[in-house]
């Protein structure tokens, strides 16, 4: 027979029974909503609530408090509709999209939240216990009955909660007889005993009379009373915090989120609207204060008269201990059977201080894994199949306990609105930020949600912490900016795709763009260096030099002419703090590597301006070819108007070879903590010396003062060494001392004259230049008369005509060279007007130039030159 029918049929069967489990898991998500939504609010505050507020006000709290909770049910529908959404839930979720910074607090915050809201309806169903037991110590014995109730809960979530899904339908049954067997009871006509109580059916009178408040009390304010109804309403997030549970978080978060708030919407206000359709505010609950057995003396007044009945002795000794203002357990009296609203209270408390008792740890777990906060991974590990957080359980119930042990309904009722406020005005922010930053990876499935709407309710949300509790929420407030300062400033290493990474992006792109159109200004001249560190890990006294003056200034680029492994340097960096881009570049020679970084670094404004380079120390042994490809670099940088600083120090910059020889390798990873450069340590009161040969347009100063505002070297005095002819120092030193440079500090700065021309030459040190230049001079005897040929072939040779051109200028450097070993014993760093290499300069001379000028100084010296443009303004004191 043919197969076709059959298969028909068993798919047929197949899609009835996943739309069937569909259905079912929708379902069971919604109950666990509306289960953790209804509560002890519901039973014990509600008509209380509308007794001091009046139907009026009390129906503004409602929907008020459901428009924070609907905005922010909207938001979380589109953030769990954007990918898989993990146990974890609202951490998870606000983690991820905003990232760490504010998701690592809120999660925090959130967990201590449910921790509390679990205490609340702990406390609730104690109150009632103590009720129907007619206790008299009303605080002790609700601790006592509190205490033991939270223990019983933490023992039934270590025995294991698989039985928890078929526990909640029962609940779920409860508490609609309950509410059924209310609503059918306000319909009863009352007998004198429920008269005697305040209960007269409906009745006009008594509903107008209610329509308005009557605040009466400590707690007797509209915003009092609000803080008390908004956890009525914070259940919302108890299906999200299981969502990892879930098979379809996607599909059933939105649905049966909105629909749980709808219903119990509904029920609340037609809770409220048959209380103060049916029961009076007071009550004596003595049935001889009825009119109709005609024994007063004195003639009645009020609403009470009216009704047949005298409370005027009660209410005007505020005595009366019934009445929709006083009897806190109304719900029993008006109810058909009284025995099942107390059944409900008791699966309404229940299940919700189980759910936020369960809740709390698995959000507290997933925090923990993530590893973004110390010392409370312990509480992390998971136990069994379902990994079971043991050790969250028990740090939540000794949260939960210190707040039972408060033993006040109304004392923590206000603190629990506060973190919930907070935690839900940033799901909305997170919604409003992820969608405004228009970030690729932000596709939710869920589309009717406003990002505008998503702000309103973040707005709102904070608004109303400080209108509930003004000092909870400044508390709060300073919490959650200890956390987030705590995570921007250890920068852990987790990457989310955050739409905090994509505002980022979003403002940096915008800025750039914006400064395309500011033009230069002398004022505003920052050096933008690219720095050839080669791979950085191996030259950490050049970098960390650089970083000192460029960090949250202006931008740094290390550059590496040979390939190497990005991620791996960047890191380097990243943890020796220095605020730089890495790149790196294939190319033949350093020469054609520099020139192209040179022109392709950068972004717009953002383009480097400064080329920074260490010191070739092997210039005498290296290839020709590689230090003719040195100075070249050095003269292409001058032709493209940058400004060239050239650091040496008298061990090297490459630690490698140091490193080598003391037995210390760099790991492969690059992030070696033995290699710490100079410039790591505080200078003290060292000078920083600067030796200004010549105007390059303020480089040479610009560099040195900006280090000093460091704290590194805020302690250093810069001393600044006019060098020139004795006929001009008088007059160079007289317009030096009129000028300063814009926003600098002259109390800081020093100013020196010195001639060179007329001290003695020392022998040894022009012996030393002539030794270094040696190897280089050019034999015209043995070239045989064609010297161009010769240095045609071998540019960086030497001739006696090259000596004799630059034989002045050579003098006076070595004679600068002893001023600054005289003159710069105990300073910090030593800075010098760096020579401008020319043309027909053969660069094993102009290597050989440099050589004497910095040789032999102890710390640092930088060879500095800028490019001729002004980089800083002068005014005439």
């Amino acid at each position: 027979p043919p197969l076709t029918p059959p298969i028909k049929s068993l798919s047929v069967i197949i899609e009835t029974h996943s739309c069937t489990t569909h259905v079912f898991a929708m379902t069971g998500f919604q109950i666990r909503v509306m289960l953790n939504i209804w509560g002890v609010i519901m039973y014990l505050r509600l008509p209380w609530i509308t007794s001091q507020a009046g139907l009026i006000l009390t129906y503004v709290i409602i929907f008020m408090s459901i428009i924070v909770t609907t905005i922010t049910a909207t938001s979380v529908s589109a953030i769990s509709t954007n990918g898989k959404v993990y146990s974890g839930g609202t951490y998870f979720m606000i983690s991820r999209s905003l990232g760490p910074e504010l998701g690592a607090p809120i999660g925090l915050l959130f967990a201590f939240a449910n921790a509390i809201a679990c205490a609340l309806h702990t406390v609730g169903f104690s109150e009632t216990v103590r009720d129907l037991l007619k206790m008299v110590d009303d605080v002790n014995d609700v601790r006592i009955i509190g205490a033991i109730t939270v223990v019983v809960l933490l023992c039934i979530t270590f025995a294991g909660m698989a039985w928890e899904a078929k526990a909640q339908i029962l609940f779920f049954i409860a508490i609609m007889l309950s509410l059924i067997n209310y609503f059918v009871g306000t319909v009863i006509p009352p007998n004198t005993e429920k008269e005697s109580v305040g209960f007269f059916g409906y009745r006009g009178d008594i509903f107008v009379e209610n329509l308005l408040p009557s605040y009466r009390g400590p707690n007797g304010y509209f915003f009092r009373l609000f803080a008390i109804f908004f956890p009525a309403a914070t259940g919302i997030l108890s299906g999200v915090n299981i969502c990892g549970d879930l098979k379809d978080p996607t599909g059933g978060i939105p649905k049966g989120t909105l629909l749980a708030i709808l219903w119990t919407t509904l029920s609340y206000l037609l809770i409220s609207v048959t209380c103060a359709a049916t029961v009076v505010r007071d009550a004596s609950g003595n049935v001889n204060d009825s009119l109709a057995l005609k024994n007063f003396t004195t003639q009645c007044s009020g609403l009470g008269c009216k009704l047949g009945w005298n409370f005027d002795r009660c209410e005007q000794n505020h005595t009366c201990s019934h009445g929709l203002a006083n009897n806190l357990r109304i719900l029993t009296t008006v109810s058909g059977w009284g025995i099942l609203i107390t059944i409900g209270v008791f699966a309404a408390t229940l299940s919700s201080a189980l759910g936020f008792l369960v809740s709390a740890p698995k959000i507290f777990q997933c925090l923990c894994k993530d590893n973004i906060y110390p010392y409370i991974g312990f509480f992390g590990k998971g136990y069994g199949k379902n990994n079971e957080p043991l050790r969250g359980y028990c740090l939540m119930f000794c949260i939960a306990m210190a707040f039972i042990l408060i033993g006040d309904l109304n004392t923590i009722v206000p603190l629990i609105s506060n973190f919930f406020l907070c935690s839900y005005g940033l799901i909305n922010f997170s919604t409003f930020h992820a969608s405004i930053t228009k970030s690729p990876g932000w596709r939710p499935e869920y589309h009717y949600y406003s990002p505008w709407m998503s702000l309103f309710g973040a707005i709102l949300s904070f608004l109303l912490m400080f209108l509930f509790t003004w000092w909870a929420a400044l508390i709060t407030f300073c919490i959650m900016l200890f956390l987030l300062g705590y995570v921007s400033y250890t920068k852990p290493k987790i990457n989310w795709g955050s739409s905090h990474q994509a505002g980022f992006y979003n403002m940096a792109l915008s800025f750039s763009m914006s400064l395309t159109g500011v033009e230069d200004h002398v004022k505003n001249f920052r050096p933008q260096c690219l720095v050839l560190t080669g791979p950085p890990n191996v030259r950490p006294a050049l970098v960390d030099f650089v970083g000192t003056f460029t960090k949250n200034i202006s931008l740094m680029i290390c550059g590496n002419i040979i390939m190497h492994s990005t991620d791996m340097l960047v890191d380097w960096l990243n943890q020796r703090k220095v605020r730089s881009f890495y790149t790196s570049f294939t190319a033949d020679s350093l020469k054609e590597g520099a020139h192209d970084l040179m022109q392709a670094s950068g972004l717009g404004k953002l383009k480097p301006n400064t080329l920074v380079l260490g010191y070739k120390m092997n210039w005498q042994e290296c290839k020709p070819e590689s230090l003719q490809d040195y100075v070249n670099t050095i003269s292409n940088a001058f032709d493209s108007s940058y400004g060239i600083a050239i650091l040496r120090m008298m061990d090297g910059l490459d630690v490698t070879d140091n490193l080598h020889s003391a037995g210390v390798y760099i790991s492969d990873d690059g992030l070696d903590e033995q290699v710490r450069s100079v410039f790591q340590t505080k200078q003290g009161r060292k000078s920083i010396d600067i030796y200004w040969i010549s105007d390059d347009g303020g480089l040479t100063l610009l560099v040195p003062y900006l280090l000093t505002r460091r704290n590194r070297w805020k302690k250093s005095k810069l001393r600044v060494f006019i060098l020139g002819d004795q006929e001009t120092m008088k007059e160079d030193r007289k317009e030096n001392g009129h000028k300063h440079a814009h926003g600098h500090a002259n109390k800081n700065m020093q100013v020196f004259s010195n001639c060179c021309g007329f001290l003695p030459l020392c022998s040894c040190s022009l012996q030393r230049y002539e030794e270094s230049i040696a190897p280089f001079r050019l034999c015209e005897e043995q070239a045989g008369g064609d010297v161009q040929e010769l240095k045609r072939l071998s540019p960086w040779k030497v001739s006696d005509k090259d000596l004799e051109a630059i034989k002045p200028k050579i003098e006076r450097t070595l004679r600068l060279n002893e001023i600054i070993k005289k003159n710069s014993i105990h300073a910090a760093l030593v800075v010098i007007s760096l020579p401008v290499p020319e043309v027909t300069c053969p660069s094993s001379l102009y290597m050989s130039w440099l050589d004497a000028l910095s040789y032999g100084i102890h710390c640092p010296a930088l060879l500095i030159r800028g490019n001729q443009e002004n980089v800083m303004t002068f005014y005439c004191q």
